[in-house]
């Protein structure tokens, strides 16, 4: 996940970077940053924690210029530690330079070893300092042409802002897995991960930056090129966990509405597995879109069963025996009026191990539920994802080694029921060839970069198509 905001040409710069973070806050919650760039010199500040908790007056009051770029970190590669935290931001021999980055890259433990031998030394663990020392281990004089030597040699996912001392680039990789909104603020422009960053901030939204495009915003305005959009690139992979879980429901990506793709996927859900019931209920917040979808096709009431606590900090102390299930019962609380005798329909975007899920089952009939129906608007999760989803070895994901009657049971539901793929395509209006707008590996196993996981590491296969990705 993680989630970058930007904007260039705009007084207030950090302050808006700040709010824009805000709007981005789910796509992570370990870390937050903002560098802004002011008569040519970076200014930094980076912390472990919420956004809200990271920057105040007077860290704000630090950052000026009229131009800055902002991370809310979720870690996939590298350890949560505030070194990890990004933007990173360096001075080099061609000048200044920071990076924000979402995505993974797939051959960084090949090119961080390759640049160590050459004499690289680390400061972090993450996959994005790769980037940092390919741009200043590049020959080019201008910075622009040594980020795009830099990406040339990475593959994998990347949606990722630069700011330099006069500049803000913003670059997709050419399967265009993660998300990036271009907006017009003012005078200025703005990037961010989702489009409700912009409507935080009053920014207009524009367009998708699109795969394989590199956007160059200066003194003199907008440059767009494609430098990496090259012959044998496969077709756009957008991750479709975007529009599953991840993006927030009031946002646009990949050119469609967040919530009705996630309403589209609650009916198609009940199509496919109806069920006689007297409640459809969402696992809240992800999965309220989907369960109004399933409440409106089926004809079925839809109901608020469980209230979501929305202030679950970092860290809490957890008693060793006097309350089972507390993980799940700090988050999440049953309403009695709503499930008790109730035959409950209970809607979630996925089920990864499972113990989730199973815990929540127990809260529902804790809550006296006479029957819970597990409803799941994803298809079956079987394979991790190497592209900035921290999906867990493929051993811990229940369905990659049970049939879903095993699951059900180890649910201890009354019935179980996935979304098909077919389905699934057809809700985020994909097509008969929607597999190629989409990232669909974590169902199906088909990567658009071939990787293996072995013994813990990642191992490419074989390159991309046109050894580039």
């Amino acid at each position: 996940m993680c989630g970058i905001f930007g904007i260039f040409g705009h007084p207030e710069a950090a302050n808006l970077a700040y709010l824009g973070l805000h709007a981005l806050q789910h796509r992570g919650q370990e870390s937050g940053g903002i560098v802004s760039v002011d008569g040519g010199r970076l200014h930094s500040h980076r912390a472990m924690g919420h956004i809200a908790d990271v920057f105040d007056t007077r860290t704000l009051a630090g950052l000026p210029g009229t131009a800055a770029i902002g991370h809310v970190r979720y870690s996939t590669a590298g350890t949560s530690d505030v070194r990890n935290a990004q933007p990173f931001a360096v001075e080099y021999v061609a000048g200044v330079i920071a990076v924000a980055h979402n995505g993974n890259l797939v051959n960084a433990v090949e090119l961080r070893a390759r640049l160590e031998a050459a004499g690289a030394i680390f400061q972090t663990n993450a996959d994005t300092e790769v980037i940092v020392h390919l741009v200043a281990h590049a020959r080019e004089a201008d910075p622009v042409a040594r980020i795009i030597a830099a990406l040339r040699q990475v593959e994998g996912a990347y949606s990722v802002l630069f700011v330099t001392g006069d500049k803000l680039i913003a670059v997709r990789d050419p399967h265009g897995f993660r998300p990036l909104a271009l907006g017009k603020l003012h005078d200025g422009w703005a990037f961010a991960s989702e489009t409700c960053a912009f409507d935080l901030v009053e920014a207009a939204f524009v367009r998708e930056v699109a795969p394989g495009e590199m956007i160059v915003v200066d003194s003199e305005g907008l440059h767009s090129s494609r430098p990496f959009d090259l012959p044998g690139v496969p077709p756009e992979s957008f991750c479709v966990f975007e529009h599953v879980y991840f993006a927030r429901p009031d946002s646009r990506v990949n050119g469609q509405s967040v919530y009705r793709v996630r309403e589209r996927l609650g009916r198609r859900l009940a199509e496919e597995h109806p069920i006689d019931a007297d409640v459809v209920i969402p696992v809240p917040d992800s999965g309220i879109a989907a369960a109004i979808g399933y409440a409106r096709a089926s004809g079925i009431p839809y109901d608020m069963g469980m209230i979501r606590s929305h202030y679950v900090g970092r860290t809490f102390i957890e008693p060793q025996q006097s309350i089972r299930h507390f993980g799940v019962k700090l988050k999440l609380n049953a309403v009695r009026e709503v499930l008790d005798g109730k035959r409950v329909v209970v809607i979630d975007d996925s089920i990864v191990r499972g113990t989730t899920s199973r815990k929540i089952v127990t809260l529902l009939r804790g809550a006296g539920a006479r029957e819970v129906h597990v409803r799941i608007s994803s298809p079956p999760t079987l394979f991790p994802c190497f592209f900035g989803i921290d999906t867990p070895t493929r051993s811990e994901l229940i369905a990659a080694s049970h049939t879903v009657e095993e699951i059900k049971r180890y649910l201890s539901c009354d019935s179980l029921g996935y979304l098909s793929q077919e389905g699934l395509m057809a809700a985020v209006e994909a097509g008969p060839k929607g597999a190629q707008r989409f990232c669909d590996a974590c169902f199906t196993g088909s990567y658009p970069v071939r990787i293996e996981s072995h013994q813990g590491n990642l191992v490419r296969l074989g390159a991309t198509t046109g050894g580039r990705a």
